[in-house]
């Protein structure tokens, strides 16, 4: 079974940064499209960020400039680097991952992790 196992969450200050790791296991994570999307309280799941099995690299505009989205296939890993952090990027930051060709829509994706709280304090 495909599983992915989510790290790297926390409390930071306004301005700091984390990184945010997804380990995937069971399946071939080098065809794999992989994407992060957040969750904020009261609000809808949302896209932040995609990788796909081919390089090719979307960002929510929110955090374009700001998070950087980056793949290890020897490692079957996809991180998130979080710089200059806001307080609206509050959220349960899921990983997520589809077969193939990159999309930005969460109901595309097959396979997802457990969730990690990122909360950024003012």
């Amino acid at each position: 079974q495909v599983q992915l196992v989510e790290s790297g969450g926390g409390l930071v200050q306004a301005g700091g940064s984390l990184r945010l790791s997804c380990l995937v296991s069971g399946g071939t994570f080098s065809s794999y499209t992989m994407g992060w999307f957040r969750q904020a309280p009261e609000k809808e799941r949302e896209f932040v960020a995609a990788i796909g099995w081919r390089g090719s690299i979307y960002y929510a505009d929110s955090v374009e400039g700001r998070f950087t989205i980056a793949r290890d296939n020897a490692k079957n890993t996809v991180y998130l680097k979080m710089n200059s952090l806001k307080s609206e990027d509050t959220a349960v930051y899921y990983c997520a991952a589809k077969r193939f060709a990159i999309v930005t829509i969460d109901r595309e994706y097959a396979y997802w992790g457990q969730g990690s709280q990122v909360t950024v304090s003012s």
